[in-house]
C-alpha cells in the first residue's frame, strides 16, 4: 500500500524537522515548506493527502494558503496556531481547516489528530454512492455534490461529511459531542467550537434557515 503523504508547512525550522520526523516514524511520506507561496507550490506538486498548516507564515499567511489550497483541491488541513485568540481558530476553520492545535502542542496528540482526519477519509471512501433529498436539499455521496433549489454549493470534505451526517436523520437533534465522535473520529467534547464553526459555514453556503440550533445540545437539519 502506497503511504500517505503529509505536508507540512511551517516556518519554524525546529517545530517544522520534530514534527517530520514524529510523521515519518508513523509511517507517512512527509515533505515541508517554510512559508505560504512554498507550500502552496508543493501542494500542487506533491499533492498530499493532508496538510499541517501553520497559520502565521511569511509570503502570505496560513489562512491564505487553507484557501489556495482548498480552492484547487479539497484536502484535509489541520491548523497549528501560537495564537488564543479563539476568533483566529474559527477563521481557519470557516476557510476550509478541519482541525486546528494551539502552539506548544503535544507531538502524540498531533499524530492522534492526523490518524483520525485521515481516518474520516477513508470512511468517506468507502461510502455507498446514494442521493438524499431533503426538502429543496440533494446530496450526491457518489459525486461529492450538493444542490440546494437547485443551486450547487461547493464543501469542503467535513463540511460535507458534517451535512451528510445531519441529512441522514432530518429534524433530529445531534449532540455536539456524538457529531465529533460520527465525524471528526473524536473521543471527547474538546473541540466543539469546531462543530460550530462548520454549522456556520454550511449556513454561509446554504442559507441560514437550513440548520436549526438547540441551545446546550446541538443541531438538526430542518425539512422545508
Amino acid at each position: 500500500m502506497e503511504q500517505r503523504r503529509i505536508l507540512v508547512i511551517e516556518d519554524e525550522p525546529t517545530i517544522a524537522e520534530s514534527v517530520a520526523a514524529r510523521l515519518r516514524a508513523e509511517g507517512f511520506t512527509v515533505e515541508t515548506a517554510p512559508d505560504g507561496p512554498a507550500g502552496t507550490a508543493a501542494a500542487t506538486r506533491f499533492r498530499p493527502d493532508l496538510v499541517v498548516l501553520d497559520i502565521m507564515l511569511p509570503g502570505y499567511d496560513g489562512l491564505e494558503v487553507c484557501r489556495r489550497i482548498q480552492a484547487e483541491r479539497p484536502v484535509p488541513v489541520l491548523m497549528l496556531t501560537a495564537r488564543t485568540d479563539e476568533t483566529d481558530q474559527l477563521v481557519g476553520l470557516g476557510v476550509g481547516a478541519d482541525d486546528y492545535l494551539t502552539k506548544p502542542f503535544s507531538l502524540r496528540i498531533l499524530t492522534a489528530r492526523v490518524h483520525a482526519l485521515l481516518r474520516r477519509v477513508d470512511r468517506a471512501d468507502t461510502t455507498a454512492d446514494t442521493v438524499t433529498v431533503v426538502g429543496d436539499l440533494r446530496i450526491d455521496t457518489g459525486q461529492r455534490r450538493v444542490w440546494r433549489a437547485g443551486v450547487e454549493a461547493r464543501l469542503t470534505p467535513l463540511e460535507f461529511e458534517l451535512l451528510t451526517r445531519l441529512a441522514q436523520r432530518p429534524r433530529v437533534v445531534h449532540a455536539r459531542e456524538r457529531l465529533l465522535e460520527q465525524v471528526w473520529d473524536w473521543a471527547d467534547a474538546a473541540g466543539t467550537r469546531a462543530v460550530d464553526s462548520h454549522i456556520k459555514a454550511l449556513r454561509r453556503k446554504l442559507g441560514a434557515d437550513l440548520i436549526r440550533t438547540v441551545h446546550g445540545v446541538g443541531y438538526a437539519l430542518e425539512q422545508r
